[in-house]
Parts: C-alpha cells; sequence; structure tokens
C-alpha cells in the first residue's frame, strides 16, 4: 500500500470534541485550540469543531467561528443554527422510537446539505436506517461499563458495511491502539482498530479480531497492506470520530509511522 493510500486512511478522521469529557474545555479555550489547529492544517483532523445545542450561544459570543460545527442534540429540538456552519448534527435515538421515525421527526428541522447522525446503542442496528441518515456509535465513556464489548461493537461495524450505513464514532478512542486503563480496569478501543475493522468488514471478513488486538505491530502491518479501494470504502463508512484531544491522535500516528512526522 503507498503513502496516497495509507493517508487515504486517516484523512480528515478526527472531529475536534474539545468540549466534552474528559478534557471539557471551557468555550475560549476550546475555540483557541481549534483555531491553532486549523491553522496548522493538519490532514488528519476534520477541523470540524463539536458542540453541544445548549452552548451553541456561547460559540455564537466568541469571535472566531470554526469553518464546520458539528452539533450535538440533547433534544428533538434543535436551536436555531442559520448563521453558523453546520454541516453536521447528531443525535441519541429515544428508546422508544425507531431510527426511521426519529429520522423523519427531524427531517424539518436538519437544512438541506447537513447530515443527520443518529446514536444508537452498538447491539442495535436495524433495517430502517433512511437513505441519507447515518449512525453513531459510542466506543466508551467515563466507566467500564460504557466501553462495549468486541462483539457488539464488531456486529455495529459489520451491519453498517452490509446495509452501506455510514457511520461517526465518539468517546473512549484516546489512543490508536486498544489497550488496559488500570483505572478503569477495562480495555479501551483503539482508533486505529476501528478504522481497521471497518476495512476488515468492507473485504466481508469479521472485524472482531482486529478489534480485539493490541498488537501495535501487527496494526501497522495491516494498515500498510490495505487495499486502495477499500481504505476508500472504508472511509466513506467510518465518517470520522470525536475526540477530545486532537493532538494524541497525530503523536499516535507519526509514533507508529503512519503518517509523516
Amino acid at each position: 500500500m503507498g503513502a496516497m493510500s495509507t493517508a487515504a486512511l486517516f484523512t480528515a478522521l478526527v472531529d475536534d470534541a474539545g468540549l466534552f469529557p474528559p478534557t471539557s474545555l471551557h468555550m475560549s479555550e476550546a475555540l483557541a485550540r481549534h483555531r491553532r489547529d486549523q491553522e496548522h492544517g493538519g490532514p488528519v483532523l476534520t477541523h470540524r469543531f463539536l458542540c453541544p445545542a445548549d452552548r451553541i450561544d456561547a460559540l455564537r459570543r466568541e469571535e472566531f467561528t470554526p469553518r464546520r460545527i458539528g452539533l450535538i442534540l440533547h433534544t428533538p429540538e434543535p436551536p436555531p443554527f442559520d448563521d453558523l456552519p453546520v454541516d453536521i448534527i447528531e443525535a441519541v435515538l429515544p428508546s422508544d422510537t425507531s431510527v426511521g421515525a426519529f429520522a423523519r421527526q427531524l427531517a424539518s428541522r436538519v437544512p438541506h446539505g447537513v447530515r443527520l447522525f443518529v446514536e444508537v446503542p452498538p447491539h442495535r442496528v436495524g433495517g430502517d436506517v433512511p437513505e441519507g441518515v447515518g449512525l453513531k456509535v459510542r466506543c466508551g465513556g467515563a466507566t467500564a461499563e460504557a466501553f462495549p464489548p468486541v462483539e457488539h461493537l464488531a456486529a455495529f461495524i459489520r451491519s453498517c458495511a452490509e446495509q452501506e450505513i455510514p457511520f461517526k464514532a465518539t468517546a473512549g478512542l484516546h489512543h490508536a491502539v486498544r489497550h488496559f486503563d488500570p483505572a478503569l480496569g477495562t480495555d479501551r478501543h483503539g482508533f486505529l482498530n476501528l478504522v481497521l475493522a471497518v476495512c476488515e468488514a468492507v473485504e466481508r471478513r469479521d472485524p472482531a479480531q482486529v478489534l480485539r488486538t493490541t498488537d501495535a505491530t501487527r496494526l501497522v502491518a495491516l494498515a500498510r497492506t490495505v487495499p486502495p479501494e477499500t481504505a476508500k470504502h472504508a472511509r466513506e463508512l467510518l465518517v470520522s470520530y470525536g475526540s477530545c484531544n486532537t493532538a494524541a491522535p497525530l503523536a499516535d500516528l507519526r509514533e507508529l509511522g503512519l503518517i509523516p512526522e
């Protein structure tokens, strides 16, 4: 796999989730960091700023506006955002409804050109996802219980690949390679594992083994042998993931030799 194809795996992969735990930056701090990242222009970053709907007014009060904003809803009623460059809306699926019904409920509030991603539990992926709507999967959180088992995450990825459903990921993907977190007493999923698991699913192989491995050398070797078309297809499925730390993914990929210094 050439350098161009390797780049395809990681280009525009990481959304800026600096407002969210565990980093939880103040708005001014988060935007200052985002501005520095944007000026640097690193290709691994999407340069999309993720903002909860209830903090959108605080964002408006700042002098700097990101070039792309992902609006994170906590209620089915998004605030007005016509004056902001929102290109993605993310919302959690209510427990008593389907993705299709929820998407239809939001349809009149989501302008043309703005993509909707609905967060679902990884074990709940049905066939009712409307065309043009994506899913979102949570890969971790503040407790061990928030980290989905490999089997659930693998089933989610496999289902998205089989149905050609694009998805985003969030939470817990702090480093490239799966590793044990002694503070939580559980294994954390790695974002490199995730990217390569999607590649496995694209090629109709079980992604669970790649999700489970903690062998960085093996993952790097696998990344370097992904066919270009597989990489392209995989990244059409895995749109991006949110990271509260925008420096760590770059540092990990550089240390592994997968992006230039």
